[in-house]
């Protein structure tokens, strides 16, 4: 069978092309998947189809991974998860209550007046029917007075057990705080409920010899986040082009802790390329997996602004060095052609958008 080259985004599903990777090959994986809360491209699969997603997926991890190679996760538990087994209460919110009349008055009222009707409580009371009906029966619940209730749905241990049944191993965890990117930063619930700011970074591990290598890192780097299982990290400011992007600095961190240089780092939802645009700036190899069309040409836009972002400015730091090192201009002038030709033949996509001026 021949494998998925190195370096390209594919498109298609990631149960099908993740048999396509040549065996042991992965340094690192880091993707993202659908959180099953509601985006346009995860709306038409039930649950039970998107545990089925992910449990398939990271199965197939074992072997492309290598042997003690890493799977990382990045992904959220489910804040209002419908459970039509939670009973429909309602929640006492007096905090915005329109109407001051409590429970315990309705039915001092109703127990002045046994046989009375509730249009009847509603007229002595002065509110309508269905406050009455509210404030005794509690119907109008969360959701809806017909919708399922909502409840949080933690999503780890659904991994772990996907992992676990594939013979990996949960090895660490990270939590990613995500700075308010609210409108004008007014976070705020109408319950006891925390707001949503945070994400986990699930990291397994496949057995085999792992290198710690503390040279990957700078001091700095080791005492600001290496070694600090707390990331703040700033939000994406504009999802114009992807509704679930992630800052190029989550993956970029994980791909300098767990890989060298060359290395080949998998994203199997790679949706807008920011995971292969971290590969590039680090140096490594990557291998992209979209089931969108119109989300791997996206990926493999940012992919060639990466690369030309990153060759640009080491192509100027030759040219430097070359000024140093010889005045004669026609020389000169020499060595910047044959800098773009070589830097450019390897473009990923179609075509180079990178200029000789640039250089």
């Amino acid at each position: 069978m021949k494998h998925l080259d190195v370096n390209r985004i594919y498109c298609g599903d990631a149960r099908t092309l993740l048999q396509q990777i040549r065996p042991n090959s992965v340094a690192l994986s880091v993707w993202s998947p659908p959180y099953h809360v509601g985006k346009d491209y995860e709306k038409a699969m039930t649950y039970d189809e998107w545990t089925a997603l992910l449990s398939a997926v990271i199965s197939l991890h074992f072997d492309i991974l290598e042997p003690g190679g890493f799977l990382a996760i990045n992904i959220a538990d489910i804040l209002c998860f419908k459970d039509v087994s939670l009973p429909k209460i309602m929640a006492e919110n007096v905090s915005r209550r329109k109407i001051s009349i409590t429970k315990e008055q309705v039915l001092e009222t109703w127990a002045e007046h046994p046989g009375y009707s509730r249009k009847q409580i509603a007229e002595i009371m002065g509110c309508s029917e269905q406050t009455i009906d509210r404030r005794v029966n509690g119907n109008n619940i969360r959701g809806g007075k017909y919708s399922a209730q909502t409840r949080v749905k933690l999503v780890g241990n659904l991994l772990e057990k996907a992992a676990y049944d594939s013979s990996l191993y949960l090895y660490d965890r990270r939590i990613w705080v995500k700075d308010p990117a609210w409108e004008n930063s007014r976070w705020h619930t109408i319950s006891y409920r925390a707001v949503d700011e945070f994400e986990y970074v699930y990291i397994f591990w496949k057995p085999g010899i792992t290198t710690v290598d503390r040279a990957r890192l700078n001091k700095e780097d080791w005492i600001n986040w290496g070694s600090r299982a707390v990331w703040s990290i700033a939000s994406v400011r504009s999802n114009d082009d992807h509704e679930a992007k992630f800052p190029i600095e989550l993956p970029r961190r994980l791909i300098q802790l767990f890989t060298e240089s060359d290395d080949t780092v998998l994203d199997c939802f790679i949706g807008s390329g920011t995971t292969a645009a971290a590969a590039i700036i680090e140096g490594r190899n990557y291998i992209g997996i979209d089931k969108e069309e119109k989300y791997v040409q996206l990926a493999n836009q940012t992919c060639q602004n990466a690369f030309c972002n990153k060759i640009t400015i080491e192509s100027k730091r030759n040219i430097q060095a070359s000024f140093q090192q010889n005045s004669n201009v026609d020389e000169l002038e020499k060595i910047r052609a044959q800098l773009h030709e070589s830097y450019t033949k390897d473009l990923p996509g179609e075509g180079s958008i990178l200029s000789y001026a640039d250089l």
